[in-house]
């Protein structure tokens, strides 16, 4: 068992449950944008309630009778939540079916309207989320500083749990296929992200220990709020500080692949000193064909809100694109 990545915010002060049942984790997706209301696409909006996203996907297509690549989602939501989310599916030239004798359980067709476009992984403003805390245990006080900590400051930007699997599997079968076992297409692409998400991971856990992971060091190169673009490396002056101050710019990590990796000085000697201790797993990477990119190590939290009901806690949050409300939740309590 590794050990745990490091607390932002000087360890979590509660215990907690977590999931109990499905209403206790419901996400909302954003996309950003609106159907065009015409085009060969159908572009649904689906509730859907204790249902795995590419399951629902499926039985999208079995029900319009087109091909599986036909359907297309921009993210895979938790199944144990009830989520909000899009589906497109490509019926060129064809009537819609009635969505709504789809007939699934635990599903419901919120909207459906016609789309010129497919919708394409991680093309989404980012997710709303409603928590609920069961059973919590712990110094209430202590859990109060953090939270109101968490809405000024924010939480490091880990990738959560669930990307490398139970007991951290996939990364184990991310060093196999990189040592050359064969692996399916749909799974080689979660295998390298859960390779990928590691290695980001052991970085941001050095920047946290040393608490620089929402300031900016010596080579910093600077990610863009809202977007996937990043800048520098730029030395931290009076007009990159105030951008940091409002949230509008965050310090990065690496997402590995090929190419030079972009940043100089400090950083670039902490990340090459934790990538190093990673050298599989970024070599896998490299071979793979990735290209370097870069991800905020910063989440902002200012829309963070909270409400304790007896012995249960309710978190409303807000999040970008791909980041995970449990890394936030870790801040605050240990959960079962």
């Amino acid at each position: 068992m590794s050990a745990p990545l490091a607390w932002a915010h000087g360890g979590p002060p509660l215990r907690a449950k977590i999931r109990l049942e499905p209403e206790d984790f419901v996400v909302e997706e954003v996309l950003g944008y609106s159907a065009d209301g015409e085009g060969e696409h159908v572009l649904l909006e689906i509730r859907k309630r204790d249902a795995n996203t590419a399951w629902v996907a499926t039985e999208l297509a079995r029900f319009a009778a087109v091909p599986a690549m036909a359907v297309s989602y921009v993210g895979r939501k938790d199944r144990h939540a009830i989520t909000t989310q899009a589906f497109s599916v490509h019926l060129p030239g064809r009537p819609d079916p009635d969505w709504q004798s789809l007939g699934l359980p635990g599903i419901e067709i919120l909207t459906a309207q016609r789309h010129r476009r497919k919708l394409h992984r991680g093309a989404l403003d980012g997710n709303r989320f409603r928590l609920r805390l069961r059973a919590v245990q712990g110094d209430r006080e202590a859990a109060e500083r953090v939270l109101a900590v968490l809405r000024r400051d924010g939480a490091p930007n880990y990738f959560g749990e669930q990307r490398f699997g139970r007991e951290q599997r996939n990364l184990a079968a991310a060093e196999a296929m990189f040592a050359g076992r064969k692996v399916r297409r749909s799974e080689r692409g979660l295998l390298l992200s859960a390779a990928r998400s590691a290695l980001f991971n052991t970085v941001l856990d050095a920047r946290v220990a040393a608490g620089s992971w929402n300031q900016g060091l010596e080579g910093e190169v600077w990610a863009l709020a809202g977007s996937r673009a990043w800048f520098g490396p730029q030395a931290l002056d009076d007009e990159l500080a105030a951008r940091l101050q409002i949230f509008d710019i965050h310090p990065s990590g690496p997402l590995w692949g090929r190419g030079e990796n972009p940043t100089v000085a400090a950083v670039r000697a902490l990340e090459t000193e934790r990538i190093s201790a990673q050298a599989v797993l970024a070599k896998g990477l490299e071979d793979a064909g990735l290209r370097q990119e870069r991800r905020a190590l910063r989440l902002d939290l200012r829309e963070l809100h909270w409400q304790w009901q007896d012995d249960t806690l309710e978190l409303a949050m807000s999040l970008p694109a791909g980041a995970y409300a449990t890394t936030v939740v870790r801040e605050l309590a240990v959960t079962e």
